[in-house]
C-alpha cells in the first residue's frame, strides 16, 4: 500500500495530474467518510476532502516517509483540516467515539482495513482506561478541537490543569497502546 502511495506522492509532487487523480480516487471515499463521522455534514465533508488534496498539488501539505504510513498522514492532515471547517462553522455535533470509529466506504486493501480496525479497537480499549478528567480533556481537545484556553474556560480550570491533564492523559495512552501492542512499557 504505502510504498505505491508515496511512488504516486511523489510524481504528484512534480506536477503528474494522474498520480494525483490516482491519488484522489484511492482516499476520496475514506476521507469523505471519516469527515462525515467527524463532523456530521457533508457539505463541510465535501469542502474538507476538496481542500486536503489542494493542499497536497500546491505542496502547502508535506509527507515525510520516515515519519510514518501515508494513509495515517493524510487522515491527519484531513482530520486537521475538518476541525478548522468545524471551528469556522461552530458545529461541534461529534464524539469521541465517532471519531475512532473506522469508516465503512474505502477503496483499501484488505490488510489495511484490518490494520485501520485492530489500531481503532486499541486506542478506543486505551482511552477507556482514563480518568474521567483525562477522559473529557482528550475528547474536548482531540476530538472536538477546542484548545487549552478554550477547555479551561468551559471546564472552569486553571489552564495549567489543563495542559497537566492533557500531558498524563497523553503518557497514559501511550503506555497503554504499546502494551497493547505487545511492547515494553517505555512511557
Amino acid at each position: 500500500m504505502s510504498n505505491r502511495d508515496v511512488e504516486l506522492y511523489h510524481q504528484m509532487k512534480t506536477g503528474d495530474k494522474q498520480a494525483l487523480e490516482r491519488l484522489y480516487d484511492k482516499y476520496e471515499k475514506l476521507l469523505y467518510s471519516f469527515v462525515i463521522k467527524l463532523a456530521g455534514d457533508q457539505t463541510i465533508a465535501e469542502e474538507v476532502v476538496q481542500e486536503v488534496f489542494i493542499k497536497l498539488w500546491t505542496k502547502k501539505a508535506n509527507y515525510n516517509d520516515r515519519k510514518g504510513k501515508f494513509s495515517s498522514w493524510i487522515v491527519t492532515i484531513t482530520r486537521y483540516t475538518a476541525i478548522d471547517w468545524i471551528r469556522k462553522t461552530k458545529n461541534q455535533n461529534f464524539s469521541l467515539e465517532e471519531e475512532t470509529d473506522i469508516p465503512e466506504e474505502e477503496t483499501s486493501s484488505t490488510e489495511d482495513i484490518i490494520e485501520w480496525k485492530e489500531q481503532g479497537e486499541l486506542v478506543r480499549r486505551a482511552i477507556r482506561t482514563l480518568s474521567d478528567e483525562q477522559k473529557q480533556m482528550v475528547e474536548l481537545f482531540y476530538f472536538k478541537g477546542q484548545n487549552q484556553r478554550e477547555i479551561a474556560e468551559q471546564c472552569e480550570l486553571p489552564l495549567g490543569t489543563v495542559k497537566g491533564r492533557i500531558r498524563l492523559a497523553l503518557q497514559h495512552l501511550k503506555k497503554e497502546i504499546s502494551i497493547g501492542k505487545g511492547g515494553k512499557d517505555d512511557a
